[in-house]
């Protein structure tokens, strides 16, 4: 016969695992700002004695502060109080700079006449020997006759970089949303998700942001591969002035590179879903978006030409187009022969 005073098992459960969760997200959070301290106090001096202090601080609570619950908050008000500092860094787009991140593009436009300055065109003897990298262009918006999506990848399945080209017939504008480093700064997944880099959108001549990447770097190779976008006119022109939007914006407002918030994706990935019809729910591939290629198959928004995505993917790789191509006046036309969509 079951005791009646025998009290169910069950809230003790979840109490622990309620428990376990909750320091689970306090020390992630705890972590987070101890590096936050470590990479972004701006006097290097003060980030040994910051992150101590703020370990003191920690420590007082754990030890101070009875009850469980109440131990965690004065945990996650030490985090606070640091967060605050740290959401009140101010992005700028002050030099120096990397040479070939050195200058904002923006662009100027009347009536079907789009002026780009800033463009950047280097001419490039290795990844990091170039020169003559700027030139103001102008494009002809009524000839704008579609839009092409790169995705970069190198080596990493589930990571590469997508660049947007828009098609103006006897020109590609590209554009490409990057980190933007400080002489002596270089990419850093896990410096990414802190105030290090400034965000820049980037205005190019496909011989340079696309060639760079086939024929130049090295460490490691990146294989690039191109797809035709499935857009009407109208709307490959919606898309072109969100990135011109952004980019102008973004010149007189400077923001910070973040690898979750403010990254190659998801910068203007809303605006662009907003824009080009259908709309699909939230992937985690516009994250891992080593797969957003297949992504956009899926949800058709590549031209296919009936081809099954492993098929469409591996004619989509262009690096032994490009190395054939190599300095040609005519790259952006050798590597799309013989594609879908072209």
């Amino acid at each position: 016969m079951r005791d009646k005073n025998l009290k169910p098992k069950w809230p003790i459960i979840v109490r622990v695992v309620a428990e376990v969760l909750g320091w689970l997200a306090v020390s992630i959070f705890m972590v987070w700002t101890f590096v936050a301290l470590c990479f972004d106090v701006r006097h290097v001096w003060l980030r040994i004695p910051a992150a101590v202090l703020f370990t003191v601080a920690v420590l007082g609570a754990l030890f101070a502060v009875k009850g469980v619950w109440l131990r965690m908050a004065a945990c996650v008000a030490c985090c606070v109080v640091v967060l605050v500092w740290w959401m009140s860094l101010k992005p700028t787009n002050d030099p120096p700079w990397e040479a070939d991140l050195s200058r904002n593009a923006r662009a100027e436009i009347h009536g079907d006449q789009m002026t780009v300055h800033n463009v950047r065109d280097c001419k490039y003897r290795t990844d990091k020997d170039y020169s003559d990298c700027w030139s103001d262009r102008t494009y002809d918006l009524s000839q704008l006759r579609g839009v092409d999506f790169f995705l970069d990848n190198w080596g990493i399945k589930f990571a590469s970089h997508p660049m947007v080209s828009f098609d103006f017939g006897d020109q590609h504008l590209a554009f490409s949303i990057e980190a933007r480093y400080r002489p002596g700064q270089f990419y850093s997944l896990f410096r990414g998700f802190y105030r290090q880099f400034g965000l820049i959108v980037v205005a190019a001549d496909e011989g340079d942001v696309i060639r760079l990447r086939t024929n130049y770097r090295k460490d490691p190779d990146e294989d690039v591969y191109l797809y035709r976008v499935q857009v009407t006119p109208a709307v490959a022109r919606a898309m072109l002035m969100i990135y011109v939007n952004y980019m102008n914006n973004l010149k007189d407002n400077p923001e910070w590179y973040n690898e979750l918030t403010r990254n190659c994706t998801s910068t203007v990935d809303k605006q662009l879903a907003d824009v080009t019809g259908n709309p699909q729910g939230w992937s985690i591939q516009l994250v891992l978006n080593g797969t957003m290629d297949q992504l956009m198959y899926n949800r058709g928004r590549l031209v296919t030409g009936e081809l099954t995505f492993p098929q469409l993917k591996e004619q989509a790789h262009i690096n032994s187009a490009a190395h054939a191509a190599g300095d040609s006046p005519d790259f952006s036309k050798l590597i799309r022969v013989g594609r879908v969509g072209y």
